[in-house]
């Protein structure tokens, strides 16, 4: 995979390749959780994908050309309204992902539990849009309507997102059920947490600060003894004002118990603030 990943970035031509990669393989699994896991059990958890879903149920129509319908109009508008290139990537996935949507449309759902449904065809569109943005593209639809309103009425654009998706969402627990307008809620969170987990990874570090009289012995035991780096910062007591620096430095989730140990051995006193952190790029970590 590194090797992979270093090719890419010596290669230009090889990392258009795998953008497209990215976008096409991300609009497949999209697709296919559309099929098997949302469409059968009426979720309409947002996006095209949820009005293509309302419209079967309501008028029979196709939910691949129900989304063809949206997405290029909608792509066309973020052009020309928006006055920016959404490039060639953003176009395949809007084009592709309804494509495979009509190739797939006769499969067998895999459970016609609508709980199962949401969660599973949550995590499905939620892997798919991670791999898409990972390829530095979209699939278009609600997301460039979101563009739109935010540029014209001054709505941020988080806000747009929750509108209009709160809207299909809305519409759904109108045209089916509240019940089936709660599960398509939990679809939307099982999403937003799997495209979360996709963009960061599933690799885990904590960030801790320490506060302590003993800097050098615990800077000292933290650069020889976890092998991690050690940032110095500038800081002055609230109370005292005397200058007080704080110790900054990333470990890995395993080696956590080893820092507070290590720090509670040198400095019993020493004061330690210890933050999450979701993605750590650099030297000893992932690379950028």
């Amino acid at each position: 995979m590194n090797k992979v990943l270093e090719l890419t970035q010596t290669n230009p031509k090889m990392e258009v390749v795998m953008d497209y990669l990215f976008v096409l393989i991300g609009s497949a699994i999209i697709a296919f959780s559309f099929n098997v896991f949302l469409l059968p059990n009426q979720i309409a958890s947002g996006g095209v994908s949820g009005i293509s879903t309302i419209l079967n149920s309501v008028l029979g129509l196709e939910p691949a050309y129900v989304q063809w319908a949206f997405n290029i109009p909608l792509f066309i508008a973020g052009v020309v309204l928006l006055g920016k290139q959404f490039g060639a990537k953003t176009l395949a996935g809007t084009i592709f992902l309804p494509f495979v949507v009509y190739l797939t449309k006769n499969m067998e759902p895999w459970t016609h539990d609508a709980l199962l449904g949401a969660l599973f065809g949550g995590i499905g569109v939620g892997l798919g849009l991670g791999i898409v943005f990972r390829g530095r593209a979209s699939t278009g639809g609600t997301d460039l309507a979101a563009q739109i309103i935010n540029k014209y009425t001054g709505f941020t654009l988080g806000t747009c997102v929750v509108l209009i998706d709160g809207l299909i969402v809305l519409t759904a627990a109108i045209v089916f059920d509240i019940e089936k307008g709660l599960y398509a809620l939990i679809g939307l969170y099982v999403t937003s947490k799997t495209i979360d987990l996709i963009q960061v990874g599933f690799g885990r570090s904590k960030m801790a600060m320490i506060i302590t009289s003993k800097q050098e012995e615990v800077r000292s035991g933290i650069l020889n003894k976890i092998d991690r780096g050690v940032t110095k910062l500038s800081a002055y007591g609230g109370f005292t004002d005397h200058e007080r620096p704080v110790l900054m430095c990333v470990v890995d989730q395993t080696e956590f118990t080893k820092l507070k140990q290590l720090v509670k051995t040198l400095d019993p006193s020493a004061f330690i603030v210890v933050m999450d952190a979701a993605e750590v790029l650099g030297e000893g970590f992932k690379r950028a």
